[in-house]
């Protein structure tokens, strides 16, 4: 599983129209398939009325197979969730999901025009998707002399830590998290600034 990654910042919807059937794509962060399918629920309350609310989800990492879902929603099989899902797969953006809602206009188009129109919506909304990204840190528990706190400080800003508490008594004591992969680095070089006299205590991402 990747550490860090991007998702989507707010729920984002493009619309277009194709030989008079309008298609309307949403997307919206997933983090996990139940998240995933309470908002196509959603949308298909909005949009009870379309003709069809195809949809697929991928509720994890980029590129990952272990939480994913589609659904043709009556459209021929293979020609709407099928190629949503690969085009959100290949995005490169994870904990997504996506609703293309369509009216039908009364021009059929045929399975290869339904793959391009299906398809080609998610990739139009993910064109102009707002992302943000995801990273997984691992909290620490550190207590050192005061005066390394100057130079600890320094040394956080550069592995993008983050301090969510800090308490000064006999030792300056801080509750902070650093992102998961830069751990080992973060440890070894708070052990060499401090000559061994940081105390860290280490929980599960």
């Amino acid at each position: 599983m990747s550490d860090r990654f991007l998702i989507p910042v707010d729920e984002h919807q493009v619309e277009e129209e194709i030989q008079r059937s309008r298609f309307i794509t949403t997307l919206c962060h997933a983090p996990d398939p139940a998240a995933a399918q309470a908002f196509i629920a959603r949308m298909r309350g909005q949009y009870e009325d379309a003709t069809h609310n195809c949809w697929a989800y991928l509720a994890g990492p980029p590129g990952s197979s272990a939480f994913v879902g589609m659904s043709d929603d009556g459209e021929p099989h293979g020609t709407a969730g099928r190629p949503m899902l690969l085009v959100l797969t290949h995005s490169g953006i994870g904990e997504i999901a996506a609703v293309v809602t369509r009216y039908y206009g009364g021009t059929k188009l045929g399975k290869g025009g339904l793959v391009r129109a299906y398809s080609g919506g998610v990739q139009a909304a993910l064109a102009t998707l707002p992302t943000k990204e995801k990273i997984t840190y691992t909290a620490l528990e550190v207590v050192l002399p005061y005066s390394f706190v100057t130079q600890f400080k320094l040394l956080l800003t550069r592995f993008e830590g983050v301090i969510d508490e800090e308490h000064y008594e006999l030792d300056a004591q801080y509750a902070l998290r650093i992102p998961s992969p830069k751990i080992a680095d973060f440890e070894q070089e708070l052990d060499s600034l401090t000559n061994g006299a940081a105390l860290v205590s280490k929980e599960e991402p």
